[in-house]
């Protein structure tokens, strides 16, 4: 049984405010009305045959498709890449389309770019560095439907495409495909998403948002085509991916989903070794430090051509360096299932207390997320030492190449925490980025407590007194908030932490782990690879674990209001201790939550 302390810890945010209210205003009076509180009608709209009122896909429920080939070649003198891009599109929509929409995010590094238009003069995370002036140089673009090719009437604005089509793609099953030919150069920094570092044993390229991808088109918003500014990222169509990267042939290429063509790309050394690291739960250098800087490590002669394959995917992202050390474990999956775990960073990253340990923590953590929630699909996942301080794609994240010890473990963790939001569950992050940061921040704190017996336990990021300021301050904004508009120094708050301290607060003070646990699992597994709103997860959760949380979602989630609870007063049963004592507390704000006294 807890104690009284371990009882109280829970609401520990709740009494925090009080505290600190109670510096400033100990005569306060409370303005808690819980008809506010639990007022009906919370949902907009009745559950219809798309999303279910239970929070499920309904029986028509529908989204479109993606499927892509690229071909793409990195010049490593002038930092280039050179590609072209068949987009096979399949409309599952219930209307015919006459024309659709395409992002091209790498246009943000365009000087006349609406992401450098927002962007402070004082730059931060997300500016556009040095001046530097890119985006994509489309040089055809072409429709082929009904197995001919014409050339493609369309319209570039800022970060967006539109394609007028000669004839609608047909709803329900109708299909188009196009061709673009394009050409960028890559940002040295690129938003903290992509972007290239220079090492002393050559460039490391983080590539990413690299070629023409699809808009989503659904039922709720139509063509989902918000400009990428740089501080919200992606909404994207779902399908496979099939790619290939020609580099200069002492460069490591590593990608999302599964390398095709092994035998054609690494030495028979590193063939082997691959083989090994498939069957040993131990690290397997795949190439070594001291092979970085010998030329019988890689082939030589002309460039080579890497061929990948990702399937069932929303993105796909890859890096490439004549820099890295490589190597790779085994990951034991759920049902028997097997993938790879691998590490790619330079010299200047290895060492016992950072990158030697990357692989360890990739393995420990997909494993944990796996048997929490839904078990890791791609063969293949690769951490990538880098310029980028920490970001995600389907099957490969990137790192910053100065992290070590719980640094290095904490970012490893959240970026494929990813995995699972929004890679598996298909969330809108340009608008509701808590769909996945904040979910995310939430398992992540679950996993720090599992790896290597809490190795790495004690995430700040719960402890609620040092969150009070940054949740309910006079310049903190609620969860609900565009990212676009939010500003900066708040979205670490409102994305990650404050949602996922939503989640744990249900787990332990409202639900408990076991519901809480299985209605998210639940969750996953009816929306994996699909695109839930936020009235979908709402409505989802209540309806799994049997309870009316529209008190929780108004207050924590919908608006910014504070738990601020307070014991007002302790007296005896009839004056009598041997009868126990009654104890009142009141809700002095507008968030009610429940309160355990033991």
């Amino acid at each position: 049984m807890r104690t009284i302390q371990q009882a109280l810890s829970i609401v520990a945010l709740a009494f925090a405010v009080s505290a600190v209210n109670a510096q400033t205003d100990s005569a306060k009076k409370s303005i808690y009305d819980q008809h506010e509180a639990f007022a009906p009608m919370f949902y907009p709209a009745q559950g219809d045959d798309i999303r279910a009122a239970d929070g499920t896909p309904g029986p028509n429920y529908w989204q479109n498709r993606a499927d892509y080939a690229i071909n793409a070649t990195l010049n490593d003198v002038d930092h280039s890449v050179k590609g072209n891009v068949v987009i096979t599109y399949t409309n599952n929509s219930p209307q015919a389309l006459s024309f659709v929409w395409l992002q091209l995010d790498q246009n943000i590094y365009n000087q006349q770019s609406r992401g450098i238009a927002t962007t402070a003069v004082t730059g931060g995370r997300w500016a556009n560095r040095n001046e530097f002036n890119g985006g994509y140089d489309i040089s055809a673009v072409s429709i082929i439907q009904n197995g001919k090719s014409t050339a493609a009437k369309f319209e570039i604005i800022d970060t967006r495409m539109q394609i007028k089509l000669p004839s609608a793609i047909r709803a329900k099953g109708g299909a188009i495909s196009f061709r673009i030919e394009y050409k960028f150069i890559v940002p040295e920094y690129g938003t903290d998403r992509m972007g290239r570092l220079n090492t002393k044993n050559g460039w490391i390229y983080e590539i990413a948002q690299w070629f023409p991808r699809m808009c989503v088109y659904d039922n709720v918003n139509g063509w989902n085509t918000l400009p990428y500014l740089g501080q919200g990222e992606f909404y994207l169509e779902y399908g496979d991916v099939t790619y290939n990267v020609t580099v200069p042939p002492n460069h490591i290429v590593v990608g999302s989903g599964e390398l095709l063509n092994p035998q054609e790309v690494l030495t028979t050394a590193q063939q082997k070794r691959w083989a090994e690291a498939k069957a040993s739960d131990k690290t397997v250098m795949l190439r070594s430090l001291e092979e970085v800087t010998d030329p019988s490590s890689r082939p030589s002669g002309k460039p080579l051509t890497w061929k990948f394959k990702c399937v069932q995917t929303r993105d796909v992202a890859w890096a490439t360096s004549t820099a890295f050390i490589w190597d790779a474990a085994r990951m034991n999956l759920p049902n028997g299932k097997k993938a790879l775990a691998m590490s790619a960073y330079p010299a200047e990253s290895a060492g016992d207390s950072a990158w030697s340990r990357s692989t360890e923590y990739v393995k420990g953590a997909i494993e944990f997320y796996s048997d929490y929630l839904y078990p890791y699909h791609y063969p293949v996942a690769v951490n990538v030492a880098g310029i980028v301080g920490g970001m995600e794609y389907p099957g490969i994240v990137f790192c910053g190449a100065r992290a070590k010890r719980g640094g290095l473990w904490g970012v490893t963790s959240h970026e494929f925490g990813h995995h699972w939001f929004p890679m598996v569950v298909g969330s809108d992050e340009r608008r509701f980025p808590w769909m996945d940061e904040g979910f995310n921040t939430f398992i992540n704190s679950l996993a720090e407590k599992s790896f290597n017996k809490g190795e790495y336990a004690g995430n700040r990021a719960f402890n609620a007194r040092n969150f009070v300021g940054p949740f309910f301050g006079p310049n903190s904004e609620g969860i609900l908030t565009v990212p676009d508009v939010t500003a900066q120094a708040n979205l670490g708050t409102i994305a990650y932490r404050k949602p996922g301290f939503g989640l744990s607060l249900l787990r332990e003070n409202v639900l408990g782990p076991a519901r809480l646990d299985s209605a998210l699992r639940y969750y996953v597994h009816k929306w994996a690879f699909k695109h839930p709103t936020p009235y979908d997860f709402f409505h989802c959760i209540e309806n799994y674990a049997g309870e009316s949380l529209d008190w929780f979602w108004r207050g924590w989630f919908m608006n910014n209001w504070k738990i601020d609870q307070e014991i007002q007063d302790v007296s005896y049963v009839k004056d009598d201790p041997k009868q126990g004592s009654i104890i009142t507390v009141a809700n002095m704000e507008k968030m009610p939550m429940p309160v355990v006294v033991e």
